[in-house]
């Protein structure tokens, strides 16, 4: 015999399940709340509702914490109730989201509540009495009007992005934009300087005037604190739309957009790194593998697999990597007679004009990427000006280098299932977990993702974690076709709800997921040490 979960309050309904295993008294509930009670239009971005509403209902959580917290008391021991704490962007996430019952439609709150031990009456009158009178107040505080506000801001960043896609632009900054971030990373810096395009990078997209950024080699520079980095953190960041009052609303970028960087000692499987490293002692660059990878061959590989995952705009910053790999000047070539790496200042132009992929460069400390840069924008004091005819001039006497041979950047990797598994070899019971240090295990894995700066939280590497364990377990072929198996599973995540990777068995998790993008998926693959890669050609079938 079933029993049904589902409680209701006249017409509101509470789902009361299990959030883990072993936490029997730290229930999840989902708060579900007909779309005719808020007046909502069943037509509109879900998303951007889901992500509105969640913003709002912290305020009625942090309400009734306040009413029972006691700071001589655990919250084991007094209760709490908790819901999940979103960044500035706007993502699918599992703790907000919209679900349609027999035809009606309903947006659906997620909570975790700790119940307090050994005191049945207040747990009673916390789930029965004090969230039900807390979910009428935020049905009546609801507020359409900043509601139609934040849709309208999304339809703009939307149309935007879509300008973008069919332009010679890759990325818009609009003027007015807070770029510098607080101590809390939580929104712009107190009395920042508003961003304003240099005039003659001006462009206007959909009433919105601000810098477009052209596609090609766009380099940026400046002395020690000039905004730089800021700059293209804030570049890094508008892959996703960000909500009003985060000051980078308007900072749009191709969403294909990756930051890459050295990762010494990373994981490498079986990855043509020929572009960049002519030859490895004792090994193949063109099927290269290491457990510890240089800095060199970690930035080479991180490319490569960026290209892999159909990336169009590459985001380095010289801080974060390789010298020897961006860089070599005339003097030490002329040193160094037997040089395996191809420094990225020689690529760079020929990714763009053969691979169409993109390069912004954040560079303080060499000029040797002027020569092959399309604009260069100098960053004095937060203030962008365009410099590029003025650095081209410098250039002008430098002897042209010989164009090298042209490569080929085109890659696809198979995975057999050989050890692409959640289970530790011998163990009969599954390994998941993530760690705040920046680690995610699985199985027999230990990946380090602390070089992947496009996952947004805890919560998006959660997601993370629950789909390659769901490739893993629920795989049949010998060999893998990766791009198709994400793909498939992030389509269904879209469809279904991120909620369908999640699994109750794994207690170190907390309950809450937001939607990854198919580049961070397949990057924590790519480093883990005990998979079999297999490369082949695209017309190959599986």
């Amino acid at each position: 015999m079933i029993s049904d979960p589902t409680y209701w309050n006249d017409d509101v309904a509470y789902c009361i399940e299990r959030t883990h295993k072993l936490t029997l008294d730290k229930p999840c509930i989902t708060i579900k709340i007909p779309f005719d009670r808020l007046g909502l239009d069943e037509n509109r971005d879900q998303v951007v509702l889901s992500d509105f509403a969640l913003r709002g209902w912290i305020n009625h959580i942090e309400a009734l914490n306040k009413l029972i917290y006691n700071r001589s008391r655990s919250d084991k021991e007094n209760g709490a109730f908790y819901c999940f704490r979103p960044t500035n962007v706007v993502l699918q996430r599992n703790a907000s989201f919209v679900e349609v019952i027999s035809e009606k439609w309903y947006l659906c709150l997620m909570i975790t509540v700790q119940l307090p031990f050994q005191n049945h009456d207040k747990a009673m009158r916390m789930l029965c009495k004090m969230l039900p009178k807390e979910v009428e107040s935020f049905i009546g505080n609801w507020d359409l009007t900043k509601l139609k506000a934040a849709y309208t801001l999304a339809e703009k960043q939307n149309r935007i992005r879509e300008w973008l896609k069919t332009s010679p632009y890759c990325a818009f900054i609009g003027n007015g934009s807070m770029l510098p971030r607080n101590k809390e990373n939580s929104g712009p810096l107190e009395g920042a300087l508003p961003f304003t395009s240099p005039k003659d990078l001006e462009i206007e997209i959909c009433g919105v005037r601000g810098m477009g950024i052209k596609q090609g080699v766009t380099v940026i520079t400046g002395g020690g604190y000039s905004g730089k980095s800021t700059l293209l953190d804030a570049l890094n960041s508008a892959i996703y739309n960000h909500i009003s009052g985060d000051g980078r609303e308007l900072v749009i970028t191709d969403q294909s957009a990756m930051e890459i960087s050295a990762e010494e000692g990373r994981s490498i499987k079986n990855i043509n790194i020929t572009p960049f490293i002519k030859w490895v002692p004792n090994g193949s660059a063109e099927q290269f593998s290491t457990d510890y990878a240089s800095g060199s061959t970690s930035q080479a590989a991180n490319i490569m697999e960026a290209i892999n995952v159909g990336c169009k705009l590459l985001l380095i910053d010289e801080d974060r990597s390789a010298t020897n790999f961006m860089i070599q000047d005339n003097k030490m070539r002329l040193l160094i007679k037997s040089e395996p790496i191809t420094p990225f200042t020689e690529r760079v132009r020929e990714l763009y004009e053969v691979a169409h992929v993109s390069s912004v460069l954040v560079i303080g400390g060499s000029g040797e990427f002027l020569s092959v840069a399309d604009q260069i924008i100098l960053m004095d004091n937060f203030v962008p000006k365009n410099v590029t005819q003025e650095a081209k001039n410098l250039c002008k006497h430098e002897k042209p280098r010989e164009r090298i041979t042209p490569t080929n950047w085109d890659i696809e990797r198979k995975i057999t299932t050989d050890h692409f598994s959640s289970y530790p070899q011998g163990s009969g019971t599954e390994k998941l977990m993530v760690s705040p240090m920046g680690y995610l295990m699985i199985g027999e894995e230990q990946i380090d993702i602390r070089g992947l700066y496009n996952i947004t939280s805890q919560a998006q590497l959660a997601a993370i974690a629950f789909l390659i364990r769901k490739l893993a377990v629920s795989n049949q072929d010998h060999l893998i076709l990766l791009h198709e198996k994400i793909n498939k599973a992030l389509h269904d995540m879209e469809r279904e709800g991120v909620d369908i990777v999640f699994s109750t068995f794994f207690p170190g998790f907390e309950r809450w997921l937001e939607l990854p993008r198919f580049h961070e998926v397949l990057s924590v693959i790519n480093r883990m040490k005990h998979l079999n890669f297999v490369q082949h050609e695209p017309s190959e079938q599986c």
